[in-house]
């Protein structure tokens, strides 16, 4: 089953506008459990390298068995940032993701938790900010995953 099959996605109205946001502010993203189902399935149609979808030739190699794809890692985490935080936000569009480091591999079982903070907000017009966010994907405290987004959110000024 599809993780879209698996979790609605409320299509209520975002109430945060780019002056509600502020440097430093952190937001909880909530988690999601790498299962092994999603863990080979992903790669198999988006990052198809044989220790991703091969687990006899995994076992032999470097990290011992089967990782996420960092592609996998990175939808993940967008998934996450648009449930705890983007999706109540006026985002008008996406500017750059800049810094994507994989510190360590994501395996089966692990439970990923994300994190994003607001790193810089520059008011560009009257009617739009654009926001600097810090964001990661981390397990058992340790940060597996890290990126730099960049996003253009409405002001109060659009109305």
């Amino acid at each position: 089953m599809s993780i879209a099959a698996k979790e609605q996605i409320d299509p209520t109205e975002p109430t945060v506008y780019a002056e509600d946001l502020a440097v430093g502010d952190i937001v909880d993203l909530g988690s999601y459990k790498m299962n092994a189902e999603d863990l080979h399935e992903f790669p198999v149609q988006w990052d198809p390298q044989r220790f991703h979808i091969d687990e006899e030739f995994a076992q032999q190699g470097h990290f011992g068995g089967i990782i996420a794809s960092g592609i996998h890692s990175l939808a993940i985490f967008q998934r996450l940032a648009v449930l705890g935080a983007y999706r109540h936000w006026w985002v008008l569009a996406g500017r750059a993701m800049e810094n994507i480091q994989f510190h360590a591999p994501v395996r089966p079982g692990m439970e990923l938790h994300g994190q994003l903070e607001i790193t810089d907000i520059q008011f560009k017009r009257e009617d739009r900010a654009l926001a600097t966010l810090h964001g990661s994907l981390g397990c058992d405290g340790q940060v597996l995953f890290e990126v730099t987004n960049a996003a253009w959110i409405w002001g109060r000024a659009r109305k």
